[in-house]
């Protein structure tokens, strides 16, 4: 047998085709599995990521809702206060200056220094304090929003140790 047989020389170049044909699909079988098992490691991490953005909003969560318990019963002394007297909203008045004719070398009386006050009705007391008292509660659950974003934030872009 000669090397130069077309039938040897069709064997070997069938022979290192085929080699490099088996190496070619076991490279991509194995790559696969490398991208299979890199999936999975990166969704177990994702789960617990998830856990941890949903025990934060739980937390958030409870907070905001301790924090509008506790105003709420403060409200509801305050407001009691307002309507048995015992706490009681004031505003400073200006009394009304009169135009009086008096001649150039009258004495001017001082005026007092202690500023006029008007005692506010008790329900447009309580009526006004309401108002502050939403204000304070959007507060609360805004800042309790900005928190649980934050929270999120980190625990999304936090790396994980190679």
């Amino acid at each position: 047998m000669s090397l130069l047989n077309p039938w040897v020389l069709l064997g070997i170049l069938l022979a290192v085709v085929g080699s490099f044909g088996g190496g070619y699909l076991k490279g991509s079988d194995d790559e696969v599995t490398r991208q299979q098992l890199e999936i999975a490691a990166l969704n177990a991490e994702a789960r617990v990521k998830e856990q941890a953005l949903i025990s934060a909003i739980q937390t958030q969560s409870t907070k905001l809702q301790k924090a509008n318990q506790d105003a709420k019963l403060a409200q509801q002394k305050r407001n009691a206060d307002i309507a048995s007297g015992a706490l009681k909203l004031r505003v400073a008045i200006q009394a009304p200056v009169c135009p009086v004719s008096t001649p150039d070398d009258a004495p001017v009386a001082p005026r007092d220094s202690v500023q006029a006050t008007g005692e506010l009705d008790p329900a447009f007391a309580q009526s006004l304090v309401a108002i502050t008292d939403q204000g304070d509660a959007n507060t609360r659950q805004l800042n309790a929003c900005i928190d649980a974003y934050n929270t999120a934030f980190q625990t999304i872009n936090q790396r994980s140790k190679p």
